[in-house]
């Protein structure tokens, strides 16, 4: 009887040593610390909703590290420039999830995804918009645009910004890409050329009388103008040695990734 209470003493010793060099080596596991926005869907929220949430867990999954959210809006004063310097420059943070690839001031990995700005109409228009931004029918319809975005510039150069409505969503936290959708719903705009991923995965969920139809690239006017982006992870420069590993899980995961996009309506470029 002695003799096996000593062996499950030593046992239940054993297993407490196993459970805490566990618990520690747990505690061990660095984090992947993330810089994102609190409250922008459908990119990202502290509940966890977003796209860019979506696809931080699978790759710090893929790592085997756990995602930890450094919160600070994209919409600050400064816009993302400012949330770029203030945060991923600074290395508060690994990585941020939407930096468009080849930014000459950042660091970036390969890109995940890439998409593009579109036309967004109602569907009972059957407005044509195949020579792009040149479209005849532009000069014809009300048109909105997100300010400070390619589609300000290439209706300015087309002399149809005086009379186009603008708005500002990416400029203020209080506002969603789904008040711009509500105009072309409303009437208020016939089109509204915008960036599909902020407004896919609302168009999808309340605007099903909503269409998409994609802005080609064009330099008609002798000026190349760019509306299809590919889309990086920016990188802190104190943490580029985790580029080649990041590399390495994009394109070991594409179809997982590509899975969580299709659920948010991002339309993919090949």
């Amino acid at each position: 009887m002695k003799s096996r209470a000593i062996v499950d003493g030593l046992w239940c010793l054993s297993v407490v040593l196993l459970l805490s060099v566990s618990a520690r080596a747990v505690a061990a596991v660095k984090p992947l610390t993330v810089c994102a926005d609190p409250n922008y869907m459908p990119y990202s929220n502290k509940l966890g909703q977003g796209y860019e949430n979506k696809v931080a867990q699978l790759i710090g999954h893929a790592l085997g590290r756990p995602v930890k959210y450094v919160w600070s809006s994209y919409r600050q004063k400064g816009g993302f420039e400012n949330f770029l310097a203030l945060n991923l420059d600074k290395n508060r943070c690994d990585i941020i999830m939407d930096l468009p690839y080849g930014d000459p001031e950042e660091h970036f990995t390969a890109p995940y995804y890439g998409s593009t700005y579109v036309f967004v109409y109602k569907k009972s228009k059957h407005y044509d918009f195949a020579a792009g931004m040149d479209s005849p029918i532009l000069r014809h319809i009300k048109i909105g645009f997100e300010m400070g975005t390619p589609p300000e510039m290439g209706l300015k150069m087309r002399g149809l910004l005086l009379t186009a409505k603008a708005f500002n969503t990416a400029s203020s936290p209080r506002l969603s890409p789904e008040g711009p959708l509500q105009a072309v719903q409303d009437g208020k705009v016939d089109v509204l050329i915008t960036w599909e991923p902020a407004v896919g995965y609302f168009i999808r969920k309340h605007f099903p009388d909503l269409a998409m139809k994609r802005v080609p690239d064009t330099n008609a006017l002798g000026t190349p103008e760019r509306y299809m982006f590919f889309m990086s992870l920016g990188v802190a420069p104190a943490h580029t040695s985790l580029i080649p590993r990041l590399n390495a899980v994009i394109k070991s995961h594409e179809a997982q990734i590509k899975q969580i996009l299709s659920e948010y309506n991002v339309g993919i470029l090949p």
